[in-house]
């Protein structure tokens, strides 16, 4: 089972640039969760703060006790070996083939037997749907493939918490299906906690348990799927419906006489800025257990409805009706 994830106060700088500051958040253990934002926001900084890659200036990201932002730089070490870290573009070696590319945690980082390791190697590559590609370089073969081999390697190690930088980026509408599906069926079978950074709609309608955003410096929201998708805030609406309405602009936020302007155009608030439709969520491919993250889920969303919106209570009450008598979510 994953790991819960407690991100407390955070606050990242660089020189004067305030990145975003005072996030706090809990990733609950075994969920998907996804953290959405304009480009530019901060959103793979704030997954490398996670993993304390880097050091943000305030707050806490707490995990089995250790604090990845202030604690002895051994116990950090120790604690980053509970991770597996998918990059965009993969970040895999041009000369290695993907069974190397692969295993090359394992040679770094353990003592096990080469048989032990083709082993280990073999069943994340089977995972992934990479069978009969392992002598391949990464140069000879597809984009989306390269990405499952990245999330292959991410996985030697047998990770409790997964994270995912833009698993998307480059990948055509089709892929983007494939892969989401694959991140899904995934966690049905390890159960580890999983945050995807994304600005892919499709992958954040179908995808996660939670969701989250960052903009202009700060975390707008986080939590169940439902909060975000029925929201009728200007900026989240706005993104989830991908209009030039609204207070994203080019350079991340637009000044108040272009809002305003807006407004006035529209003869009230942005037009079309009502909360989208929730789509039903992604389940494990056929053959796969039920997830334990969102059977986990569904207690804790039912347990905390008197506190969340009324969109967001009935969007989950539909979801579950036909199941609240103990089937499947």
């Amino acid at each position: 089972m994953g790991i819960e994830v407690v991100v407390e106060g955070l606050t990242k700088s660089f020189g004067k640039q305030n990145i975003w500051q005072d996030v706090s958040l809990t990733l609950p253990a075994g969920e998907v969760s996804v953290m959405l934002g304009p480009s530019g926001t901060g959103k793979t900084v704030f997954l490398k703060s996670i993993i304390g890659l880097l050091k943000p200036e305030r707050g806490r990201v707490l995990i089995n006790g250790v604090d990845m932002v202030n604690s002895p730089e051994r116990e950090i070490m120790e604690t980053r070996k509970l991770f597996g870290l998918m990059f965009q573009d993969g970040a895999l070696f041009g000369s290695m083939s993907l069974f190397d590319n692969i295993a090359f945690p394992l040679r770094e980082h353990t003592r096990k037997k080469e048989s032990e390791i083709r082993r280990i190697v073999m069943e994340r590559i089977d995972i992934v749907g990479l069978l009969g590609a392992e002598e391949k370089l990464p140069g000879e073969i597809s984009g989306g493939m390269r990405k499952r081999a990245g999330l292959a390697r991410a996985l030697v190690l047998d990770p409790q918490i997964i994270l995912c930088d833009e698993p998307d980026s480059g990948l055509d509408p089709v892929r983007t299906a494939y892969l989401s599906q694959l991140l899904i069926d995934l966690n049905a079978q390890i159960d580890a906690t999983m945050l995807i950074v994304t600005h892919n709609l499709d992958i954040a309608a179908t995808v996660p348990d939670n969701m989250g955003m960052l903009f202009c410096r700060n975390l707008v929201t986080f939590g169940p799927r439902e909060v975000l998708l029925t929201s009728d805030t200007p900026v989240v609406s706005q993104f989830l419906a991908g209009r030039r309405e609204g207070p994203i602009g080019m350079s991340e936020e637009k000044d108040a006489a272009t809002l305003a302007a807006e407004r006035t155009t529209a003869g009230g608030p942005y037009a079309g800025s009502g909360p989208c439709t929730v789509v039903p969520q992604l389940e494990p491919s056929p053959g796969l257990p039920v997830r334990q993250g969102a059977l986990r889920r569904r207690e804790r969303v039912l347990a905390m409805m008197g506190t969340l919106p009324e969109a967001a209570r009935t969007a989950i009450l539909d979801s579950y009706t036909p199941t609240l008598g103990g089937g499947r979510p």
